[in-house]
């Protein structure tokens, strides 16, 4: 509701709300989205209630429709995790608006969604196991693990992807020349970037790199049982359980619009190389229409790679620190003839 809100007071003003760095949303959008969230709404609502069979059929296809268009609004967090991170500051105050209410909505919605599976299923809505009584009462947390062999590897092939765009960036950012940009036209290019960057530049570090260096330590953290309880170097926290999502919220949010942005990317290279798109013209540090190719496809394996690492890790991750109700640990009492009944106590 606070969506819809939000997005009839832009459309009401003229407000400018940037899709892109090129195109706004028109107020008929603005509208649209108002409405969808409304309807999001009223289905979140349905989901804790008995429905007949139309009913749960038109709570299911509102939350179907409604989840892609949010997930679809946040897909620009990452850019402006990096533009907050290098305090280079924010082009649009409305574009970061309309992203993170976009994601908190995403990221509601998919927990309503499957809170309403698991009820449907019969199972219980909180931690998704078939166990008597209630699912108010207190949750029994898995102990840490490592992922799977399978896992670790697809994980760190994927984080190879960020080798070449890493190594390009570097190279400039040490006053370098490579694929047509000039250390120089590097440095003229990035004269506006604010001290932080600068004072990174200087010591070789590209502030995107460094962005890119904190999603590999939330992969490793996903990967690893000092992801799940915080280790010695943490000092205070040293031994307590990490929360959840802690991790995941971070992983699921950034994993998306990093995928597709890859995806993308890695689609757009290969045309232009075979002339199915046409050449981009030099700009910015490029000399060469090449150069530039080389540059999207380097993006695309950098940020594809992220995005699916962190896909493949967080599933892992959600899958090994599932909690359940401590009911699910307790079987259900066996009467015996002459003989009490006993239960195990919860794990």
């Amino acid at each position: 509701m606070l969506f819809a809100a939000v997005q009839v007071t832009w459309a009401a003003s003229g407000t400018t709300v940037p899709w892109s760095p090129d195109v706004a949303y028109a107020p008929g959008v603005q509208l649209l989205l108002a409405a969808l969230a409304v309807l999001a709404a009223g289905a979140c609502l349905a989901t804790t209630r008995t429905l007949a069979r139309r009913g749960r059929v038109t709570v299911a296809a509102s939350l179907i429709l409604a989840v892609p268009v949010f997930v679809m609004g946040m897909a620009g967090l990452p850019a402006y995790f990096v533009m907050l991170a290098s305090f280079s500051g924010v082009e649009s105050a409305t574009g970061l608006a309309h992203t993170l209410l976009s994601a908190v909505g995403a990221a509601l919605l998919i927990l309503v969604a499957m809170s309403y599976r698991r009820r449907l299923r019969g199972r219980c809505p909180r931690c998704g196991h078939d166990h008597p009584g209630d699912f108010d009462g207190p949750l029994a947390h898995p102990g840490p693990s490592l992922a799977s062999r399978r896992t670790r590897v697809t994980v760190y092939l994927l984080m190879g992807g960020l080798l070449p765009w890493a190594a390009v960036k570097t190279i400039w950012t040490l006053g370098g020349d490579a694929i047509g940009v000039t250390a120089q036209g590097w440095r003229e290019s990035n004269a506006g970037a604010s001290g932080v960057a600068k004072a990174l530049a200087s010591v070789g570090i590209d502030v995107t790199v460094l962005a890119a260096a904190a999603a590999v330590f939330l992969l490793l953290g996903l990967l690893h049982p000092w992801g799940q309880v915080f280790p010695r170097w943490t000092l205070f926290l040293s031994g307590r359980r990490v929360p959840r999502l802690l991790l995941l919220l971070p992983a699921w949010l950034c994993a998306v619009g990093l995928s597709v942005y890859g995806v993308v990317l890695l689609i757009t290279a290969p045309l232009i190389g075979i002339g199915v798109l046409p050449k981009l013209e030099p700009s910015g540090a490029f000399t060469t229409s090449s150069g530039i190719t080389w540059m999207v496809a380097f993006g695309g394996l950098a940020f594809g790679g992220l995005g699916f690492g962190l896909i493949a890790a967080a599933r892992s991750y959600s899958a090994r620190t599932r909690p359940a109700c401590a009911n699910a640990a307790t079987p259900v009492p066996t009467p015996s003839a002459g003989r009490s009944s006993s239960v195990s106590p919860p794990a």
